[in-house]
This record gives structure tokens, C-alpha cells and sequence, in this order.
């Protein structure tokens, strides 16, 4: 559903949204490790990421990643999708077809319109505090 590079930059952020608080800054090559993920592919979608003002970053010794406490309760998946994808979850077929419509559904469209409402729910109502505090607790995991 996500692009590889949306599902990294999820994980990333979230990795970054559990540190921010207890310890600061995350290195580049921490959360590369944290989420499987190779140095440079990370680095690039933290560009994006720090491009479009959902994390943070500064250079140089000390330096790192991070998100500001009170911002993660503002911080939803949808600004993480949207920076890294753009909207085109939200408008693509089912069954990935280019002229799929109310006018010309495909064999899916109308089950699928479901899901994707359902998705845009989920996307829009969960903020990177709720995630964090699900890792923080036990309760969710990053890594198997």
C-alpha cells in the first residue's frame, strides 16, 4: 500500500518520536540500524522528512535527528505519507489501474473505497505520540 520509502520513513520517525524525549538528538546510522534500513536511503528520506518540517535535524557533533515533545501529539501518519508519497494512496486504484472511477470501476472499486476511507481514518487520527507510547510500553515493537 505504502512505497518502500514511505514504510522506512514511518519507521523512522517513530524510532525518532520514542527518543526524542529521554535522550535527544538519534544519529543517522542508529536509526538506519533501528528500522533494516541502508544508511543512504535513510538519509534521503530524513531529507525529506526534515524538508517538509515533521522532524528535526542539526549537523556536526552532537548533532542528529529529533521531534520536538510537543509536537508529536500534532504529528499524524498522514503528514508522514503525504511528505514521502504524496496523496497518491489515497486517489490510487485497487487493482492499480489508471482509469478506475464511479464512472469506470474496476472489479474491486467498490469494496475497495472502503478500505481506502478506512486508511485515510487511520492516517489522519493517529499522531506519532500514540505510536511512540505504544513502543514505549511494550505494547508494539519496531523489530521482531
Amino acid at each position: 500500500m505504502f512505497s518502500k520509502s514511505c514504510e522506512y520513513g514511518i519507521r523512522a520517525t517513530i524510532f525518532i518520536a520514542t527518543h526524542c524525549c529521554k535522550e535527544g538528538k538519534v544519529g543517522l546510522k542508529e536509526i538506519a540500524k533501528e528500522i533494516d534500513s541502508p544508511i543512504a536511503f535513510t538519509a534521503k528520506i530524513l531529507q525529506v522528512l526534515v524538508k517538509n518540517n515533521i522532524v528535526k535535524s542539526s549537523k556536526g557533533v552532537g548533532g542528529g535527528f529529533m521531534i520536538l515533545k510537543d509536537e508529536l501529539k500534532s504529528i499524524k501518519l498522514v503528514n508522514i505519507v503525504n511528505a514521502i508519497d504524496g496523496d497518491s494512496v489515497f486517489l490510487r486504484c485497487g487493482l492499480g489501474l489508471s482509469n478506475c472511477s464511479e464512472e469506470h470501476p474496476c472489479p474491486v472499486h467498490e469494496k475497495f473505497k472502503f478500505v481506502k476511507k478506512d486508511l485515510i481514518y487511520m492516517l489522519e487520527n493517529t499522531s506519532l505520540e500514540e505510536l511512540s507510547l505504544g513502543i514505549k510500553k511494550g505494547q508494539t515493537f519496531l523489530k521482531y
